[in-house]
Parts: C-alpha cells; sequence; structure tokens
C-alpha cells in the first residue's frame, strides 16, 4: 500500500492540539490514520476532537475511557462513569456516539508487521481473542497474571516488557514523558492533558512527530 500509516496516541479532548498535529503531519490523500482511543475525556472539547477523527481517522481504536461510557449508555448503571464524564456526555452529539459504538480494539497491518491497540495485550495469550476489558485497560500485569493498574500494583512489570512478538504493537493509554520502546512495542501517549505531547508514529520510516500541549487542562 503507497501512503503513510501514522497512529496517533491518546488526545483526551485537547482538540487544538489534534488539530496541531493534523497541520504537522500535512495528511495525503493515500495516508491512514489509526487514533489509539481514548479522544475524548478531560481535556476541553471532545466532541470537537470526535467531530476531527470522523472527518481524518481511517480507524479509531476503543479506548477504556469510551468503553466506560458505552457501557454507563447499555446499562445505565452510574458506577461506570467518573464525574467529568458527565460533562463528555453532554458534549457528545447523536453523531458522536454512533462513531465511538464504531470503534474497533485493534488494527492490524500485515504487510508491516504491525498491531495497534489502546492498552495492550497479556503477553502469553493469542492477542486477536483478547477482550475489550483487557486490551483497553492493561499497563502492569500482576503475579496472578491477570492484568491491573500502574497505580494499584506499582512494582509489577508493564505488560510491554514481557511481549514478545511478532506482531510489533504500538499502543496508548499508558501515559508516560516521553515514548517507551522495547524490541516489540512502542508506547505513544505522551501525556497532552496533562500538559505534555501529542504524538505520532509514522510507517513506513519509523518517524516520531510531536506537538506540545499548549497548556495542562487535567491533574489526576
Amino acid at each position: 500500500m503507497s501512503g503513510r500509516l501514522i497512529a496517533i496516541g491518546d488526545i483526551h479532548g485537547c482538540d487544538r492540539e489534534f488539530e496541531d498535529l493534523l497541520d504537522k503531519l500535512d495528511l495525503k490523500k493515500d495516508d491512514r490514520v489509526v487514533l489509539l482511543g481514548d479522544l475524548i475525556n478531560r481535556g476541553p472539547d471532545s466532541d470537537r476532537v470526535v467531530g476531527l477523527a470522523r472527518e481524518h481517522a481511517t480507524v479509531s481504536l476503543m479506548g477504556n475511557h469510551e468503553l466506560r461510557l458505552l457501557n454507563f449508555r447499555k446499562t445505565d448503571d452510574p458506577s461506570h462513569l467518573k464525574k467529568y464524564d458527565y460533562d463528555t456526555m453532554k458534549q457528545l452529539s447523536g453523531k458522536d456516539w454512533d462513531y465511538l459504538e464504531s470503534m474497533k480494539l485493534t488494527y492490524e497491518d500485515e504487510e508491516l508487521g504491525v498491531v495497534f491497540v489502546h492498552g495492550g495485550f497479556l503477553p502469553d495469550k493469542p492477542w486477536q481473542k483478547q477482550p475489550a476489558r483487557i486490551v483497553t485497560r492493561i499497563q502492569v500485569v500482576g503475579p496472578d497474571g491477570e492484568p491491573n493498574k500502574r497505580s494499584e500494583l506499582p512494582d509489577a512489570p508493564h505488560w510491554s516488557t514481557l511481549w514478545n512478538g511478532p506482531p510489533f504493537v504500538v499502543y496508548g493509554h499508558t501515559p508516560r514523558e516521553e515514548i517507551a520502546r522495547t524490541k516489540w512495542t512502542l508506547g505513544i501517549d505522551t501525556a497532552c492533558v496533562l500538559g505534555g505531547c501529542l504524538t505520532a508514529y509514522v510507517l513506513p520510516e519509523k518517524k516520531i512527530m510531536q506537538v506540545k500541549a499548549r497548556e495542562r487542562y487535567f491533574s489526576p
């Protein structure tokens, strides 16, 4: 396939930074853009981010933030929600909800040997069969082999350090100041909404492109 394959990390409602990065990427007709999930929440304008995604992205992957809102819509159970989810839900239009519903869990390019996902995979199981609750949420792997958050098990290994490909996995979800590389993985959530950067990874040239956050929009 001609054109570039471009992955973009967690946008979290940072519409201006998303626009800045799209300008910098200067997209061409043959380019494919894969958004790695968590388009919404925390930042200033989730609705506008989803609008830009509909316009420019080839595919948007399901993040844990989208999954939470969709689970609430299905069940009406408010235990799925955090306080800022209510602000986001007020912003989203019917078209936005349709877009969230259409998100996939993974996107694979066999020719390049790469798979894109929001959170990651349990290292000892086939990646294609892992459910949303794992692939959108996993950070570290607990002693029981189960997925966990870094905050719950700070000493447990990050799944990416246990992943021996193929395929090569590009993911978001775990915010860090710098991109995180292992032999078989690349983490590109560089914490834009926390005042970091919004990062794109461009294939086949394996190039990193970033824009700096204009401000810090959220403090955990």
